[in-house]
């Protein structure tokens, strides 16, 4: 009998296993509570809705009508969506690398009805190759274990869960310990950030450009780290940045369409792994020069955006071609000869903290180019989230698709990058909701109200965020909107906690930056001298304000905040606390620049604004 449960599910990655002859469960205490029942293992996959090996997995095996007889019979099976429950996959993925380095999804998880790991592995083929054993010798292995040595599976467990604690209350400590001489926050030197540069210039693939062999990826968190140390006046960092980025727009894995692959699967960027995520391609804009930008703007117009505005989570690396579903062949189809063939399908999920991470990325591209469309692109997705996901300025879903918003607990890193590309948005356009919004994220990301999904709490393997090379980090977003907020309010109290949030990473960053880079930027910001550029204009379209317009495109570097807004708008953000504003509203046409917020007499004109801006920090 078939009792699988994923026909009604909101995630499409579950939906897809919905005619598997498993019967499958979504993660929950009543998961757990009947393996308890029935005195037997929990398999748990994991894997997300466009990924290729995903797809070959449960085509091969769970598909397969005797697999999924033993596993009916002999495990109570779980499908995990790790786009929808980052928690789960985080906490997993620390458990896994105790029995293997190679981390990836889909993810196979064997845990004990108390929800702790004993053992676990990735892609398992049908049949063994080479030492790599089949899905059905692992079953059987760890039927064998569960049934013959269950002091050794109950042993192996609780080790694994015991590293977990341990390992997430080192990271706690950290976070809040000071440095070894009691100063600060434990933010590594700027000349320690500085090094990173020298480091990864001995790390660059000098043949073929980018960092790392195969598989290769382009890493948007190293890649900005570059952006901010060039800005930063570091000449090296932007040749890297530069050679880095012509590497991934002349190569197959940047699309026809302007889109993004994955990752490539050799070392000349090449071969592409086919599926285009929306977390690759938005970090890519945060640094992507204006001809890149904009095609990977269009990408995410006519691609993964809704009629709503939002954008969904990805495109697949498989589609159906005569009846067959094949890998990447659309893709290397001319882009004519693509319009007579159904396109891969869509992961249709909308991510809180991805559409975050795309608004920002449309924002800093947008104002960079001086591209109007970007910045509605981006108000849009914005609108569209804050209706669908929010209640009075909180987050309270994290994914939503066409069939309902899901179940699954809002993360930091719906808090941090919403908060963030809010910002961004605010600062772009003048407009004060998105900046109180983005205020009421960042309190309740720092007051630590998340959710922790209950059955990790019971077992004690809650991790909290993961670092991702593909992904800037939640806490770390977190931490750059509570600093942005501590220049807009004059409050330093967010600014020390941000200090707090990204120290730890930001040392691990200078040790491992190819893993590890995201916070290296902020750590930097952090340190720079607080400069604050706000141009005040009714008329953007006016010649001299678009003088000034311009010359402020360039005036980004780690610590300063560009604002522009109208004087009605000034004096609106100065009535709802945000103290930069405080007097602003007074004069038309001009730009303001402040140090540590004391500002010099406004300039009028692009030359008097050029020549306050071109005083740097030493």
């Amino acid at each position: 009998m078939n009792d699988n449960r994923l026909g009604t599910a909101v995630s499409p990655y579950l939906r897809q296993h919905a005619d598997n002859p498993v019967d499958w469960r979504e993660w929950g205490a009543d998961a757990f509570a009947e393996a308890r029942e029935r005195d037997v293992p929990v398999l748990v996959s994991i894997g997300y809705a466009t990924c290729h090996w995903c797809h070959v997995m449960a085509r091969e095996s769970f598909s397969d009508p005797e697999i999924g007889a033993v596993l009916r019979q002999d495990f109570v099976a779980v499908k995990v969506d790790r786009e929808e429950r980052p928690d789960v996959d985080a906490s997993a993925m620390a458990a896994a690398s105790a029995f293997t380095e190679q981390l990836g999804w889909p993810l196979t998880v064997f845990m004990t009805p108390d929800a702790q790991v004993f053992y676990a592995g990735t892609y398992y083929p049908p049949q063994p190759v080479g030492e790599h054993p089949s899905f059905r010798q692992v079953t059987a292995a760890v039927l064998d274990a569960w049934h013959d040595r269950r002091h050794e599976v109950d042993a192996n467990a609780a080790a694994v869960a015991r590293a977990i604690r341990q390992g997430a209350q080192a990271d706690a400590a950290a976070a809040q310990a000071g440095p070894p001489d009691g100063g600060g926050a434990g933010l590594p030197s700027v000349d320690a950030i500085r090094g990173v540069v020298a480091d990864l210039e001995r790390a660059e693939d000098a043949t073929d450009g980018g960092f790392g062999g195969a598989p290769k990826f382009p890493n948007a968190p190293l890649l900005e780290f570059l952006g901010d140390a060039a800005a930063d006046g570091d000449g090296a960092a932007g040749a890297l940045l530069a050679r880095a980025l012509d590497a991934i727009a002349g190569s197959e894995l940047t699309d026809a369409d302007g889109g993004v692959f994955r990752y490539a699967t050799r070392r000349d960027w090449s071969v592409p792994h086919y599926e285009r995520m929306l977390s690759d391609n938005a970090g890519l804009l945060a640094v992507a020069d204006a001809d890149r930008a904009r095609g990977i703007a269009d990408f995410l117009r006519d691609t993964l955006r809704r009629s709503d505005g939002a954008f969904v989570a990805a495109q697949d690396s498989e589609s159906t071609i005569d009846g067959r579903r094949v890998e990447g062949e659309w893709y290397r189809l001319p882009r004519d000869e693509r319009s007579r063939l159904d396109p891969p399908p869509l992961d249709d999920q909308v991510l809180t903290g991805w559409n975050g991470l795309a608004i920002r990325g449309l924002v800093l591209a947008g104002t960079r180019a001086g591209d109007d469309e970007m910045i509605t692109l981006a108000r849009a997705a914005a609108d569209a989230v804050v209706d669908a996901h929010l209640r009075d300025g909180h987050v309270v879903v994290r994914s939503s698709t066409p069939r309902g918003a899901s179940s699954a607990p809002p993360t930091v890193e719906d808090l941090g990058l919403f908060a963030e590309g809010l910002l961004e948005l605010a600062l772009a356009t003048g407009e004060l909701r998105y900046a109180t919004i983005a205020r009421t994220l960042v309190g309740d990301g720092l007051s630590g109200a998340l959710e922790v999904d209950p059955v990790l709490a019971a077992a004690g393997t809650a991790t909290g965020e993961q670092p991702q090379t593909a992904l800037r980090s939640g806490t770390v977003a977190l931490a750059g909107a509570a600093a942005t907020l501590s220049a807009l309010t004059g409050d330093d109290e967010p600014r020390r906690a941000a200090e707090r949030l990204v120290a730890e990473r930001a040392r691990t960053g200078v040790e491992r930056p190819l893993g590890h880079a995201d916070a290296l930027g902020l750590a930097l910001a952090l340190q720079r001298p607080s400069r604050q550029v706000v141009v005040v204009a009714d008329e953007r379209a006016d010649a001299t304000v678009a003088g000034m317009l311009a010359a402020v495109r360039t005036a980004r570097r780690p610590g300063t905040l560009v604002a522009v807004l109208t004087r009605s708008q000034a004096a609106e953000w100065s009535a709802a606390g945000f103290s930069l504003f405080d007097g602003r509203d007074a004069l038309d046409g001009v730009t303001y620049v402040c140090h540590d917020r004391v500002c010099a007499l406004p300039a009028r004109n692009a030359d008097d604004l050029s020549g306050q801006l071109a005083l740097r920090h030493g």
